[in-house]
């Protein structure tokens, strides 16, 4: 059973850093992250599918509407019109978001909930671009979703196949530099079932307060328990409501991210509500974060 420690965060830092590197074009990136030390302790952003533009760029203008720092980008199957394979779609990523003064705050391959990760073997492949892609993103993150046909709660047969599947893609995404983040139903003990079995930096979970809250779980025990050794990143999610007025306990959830000490992106997604418009509700749940955080 391996727990992350300074080594481990520094082999991938490292990694991450040689495949920049790699790409000169990427300078004006990586001068980005360079000024993360300059950055508030909490980064807000959203989903592009939250937004109304999954797979699309122009989730970065709703976002900069909004007042957000960045967009959480959808990863799919190859082939798709705004492909983050292709280097003329990338370019325009960056600029875009360059344009609109947004972040790319992470990946997220929400495919996985119709063609399972488990067990569709194209999707290992798919996996294997996304590490590939993550450097020329500049982004460290990338969400694997098991929802939908992709479930793989309380099931062992499906989650040794996962593990078997992450143990052959973690070695490449430890020299990219980049972590695979398990969103799911599972509880923190079957996550870490999968993480130890992998054992692997690059492997961790990517945490969704709502999606927890609705399976039951203690959340604020779990973020606890996970703590920054094994979230990468969170969800501030809510199902139809807006965030503080649903069943997630944010004050609650706000004491264990800081008893962790997690810093970097909060990702908002659904959170809306009828008779407002996404924009509104969407000013609303970042008015109530950075009142909640106490970000200046």
């Amino acid at each position: 059973m391996t727990v992350l420690n300074r080594r481990d965060v520094l082999r991938v830092a490292t990694a991450g850093c040689a495949a920049v590197a790699c790409h000169p074009w990427l300078e004006a990136i990586a001068d980005e992250h360079q000024q993360s030390a300059t950055t508030p302790r909490f980064l807000l952003g959203a989903c592009d599918w939250s937004l109304g533009k999954r797979h699309d760029p122009a989730a970065f203008s709703v976002a900069r509407e909004i007042g957000l720092d960045g967009v959480e980008v959808s990863f799919g199957e190859p082939g798709g019109q705004h492909d983050l394979r292709d280097a003329q779609v990338l370019a325009t990523y960056h600029q875009t978001a360059r344009d609109t003064q947004q972040r790319i705050a992470s990946l997220a391959m929400g495919q996985l909930n119709q063609v399972p990760y488990a067990s569709d073997p194209r999707t290992e492949a798919w996996v294997r671009d996304a590490v590939d892609v993550m450097p020329r993103v500049g982004v460290q993150v990338c969400l694997l979703a098991f929802f939908g046909n992709g479930d793989i709660q309380g099931d062992r047969e499906k989650q040794d196949e996962v593990i078997r599947r992450l143990k052959r893609v973690a070695p490449r995404a430890e020299q990219a530099g980049v972590v695979l983040g398990i969103e799911s139903w599972m509880n923190a003990d079957e996550h870490l079932r999968i993480i130890h079995s992998v054992d692997s930096p690059s492997v961790r979970v990517y945490y969704d307060v709502a999606n927890m809250t609705e399976r039951g779980y203690d959340v604020p025990g779990e973020i606890r328990r996970l703590g920054t050794e094994f979230i990468c990143q969170i969800h501030m999610k809510e199902n139809g409501n807006l965030l503080g007025r649903g069943k997630v306990d944010f004050p609650r959830v706000k004491e264990a991210i800081e008893d962790i000490g997690y810093t970097g992106w909060l990702i908002l997604e659904g959170a809306t509500v009828g008779g407002k418009s996404l924009v509104d509700c969407y000013r609303e749940n970042r008015r109530f974060l950075r009142e909640l955080l106490d970000i200046g």
